[in-house]
């Protein structure tokens, strides 16, 4: 199946002004629908200049604002005419309640979902979470979700491992008043968000936003609102052989960015490593 719109303007993010990446958030944030609003509409959503919303169609190879709805419609079209990805997969796999069938079918939806996330992550997004995690000057603040919290968990107590001032967002009220009062530029949030989209992770990252920190979002591919507030957005397909959305491919970006940080860091990441070793050994813990 080829590639969508949104896949293209998700590989081109790294391409785009700031401004123009603003326009790119607010269509990809409603993908499909949210590229048949005007262009006024877009550009108030966006917060920027109606000029800056046709620049950004140029940018992503379209003649103008009417040539990229008219693709627009001719990819909706081709969808409708066709069976959706998740079902292709379903009526490939023959499903005879064996514990091989099952093993068949969840081989090919999570190798699928993991080739495609690492795919169309925008190399630009990647190597922003990279930076922004590696800088020792910035302070991380994780949180996650319902069932994504386990991912924060897991991200921030490697981040720990490797460097300075990394915490979790609290789940206290009064603790977590205080850390979302005290954030300044220096603050990274990092969000995870998978639907059902949680409504305080959008006000947390407005609020860090606004106070002129940076944040991160993990999020799936219909992308969590919380990706208006974001500088860097990580996408993951989520299929899964169960009613459930699969975190397979989240847990390979989690481990992808690790991967990023640590050689970002190189020695300094080492010297962190070994110092911790040594606080653990003195203490009895290893």
């Amino acid at each position: 199946m080829a590639g969508t719109i949104a896949d293209d303007i998700r590989s081109k993010l790294g391409d785009l002004s700031p401004a123009e990446r603003k326009v790119a958030r607010v269509i990809l944030s409603g993908y499909p629908s949210s590229g048949f609003e005007t262009v006024a509409v877009i550009a108030e959503r966006a917060a920027v200049s109606t000029p800056t919303v046709l620049r950004f169609v140029g940018r992503i190879g379209y003649n103008g604002f009417p040539d990229f709805q008219a693709a627009l419609r001719g990819e909706l079209d081709e969808r409708n005419a066709s069976p959706l990805t998740l079902y292709e997969a379903a009526d490939d796999a023959v499903d005879d309640g064996s514990a091989a069938g099952l093993m068949s079918r969840s081989a090919r939806l999570f190798s699928g979902a993991l080739t495609r996330t690492l795919a169309e992550i925008p190399p630009h997004d990647l190597e922003r979470a990279v930076s922004l995690l590696s800088d020792r000057k910035r302070r991380i603040t994780l949180a996650g979700g319902r069932f994504t919290d386990l991912l924060a968990q897991y991200l921030g107590l490697h981040l720990m491992q490797l460097r300075d001032d990394v915490r979790f967002l609290p789940d206290r009220d009064v603790e977590r008043t205080a850390l979302l009062a005290a954030l300044t530029r220096r603050d990274v949030l990092v969000v995870f968000d998978y639907r059902r989209y949680e409504d305080d992770k959008v006000a947390i990252a407005q609020l860090a936003q606004e106070r002129g920190g940076r944040v991160v979002v993990f999020t799936d591919t219909w992308l969590s609102p919380v990706s208006a507030h974001a500088e860097v957005v990580l996408p993951s397909q989520v299929s899964t052989p169960s009613p459930y959305d699969s975190l397979v491919p989240t847990l390979a970006v989690v481990e992808t960015v690790v991967a990023g940080v640590l050689t970002a860091l190189g020695e300094e990441a080492h010297r962190h490593m070994q110092h911790g070793e040594d606080t653990a050994r003195r203490i009895g813990l290893v």
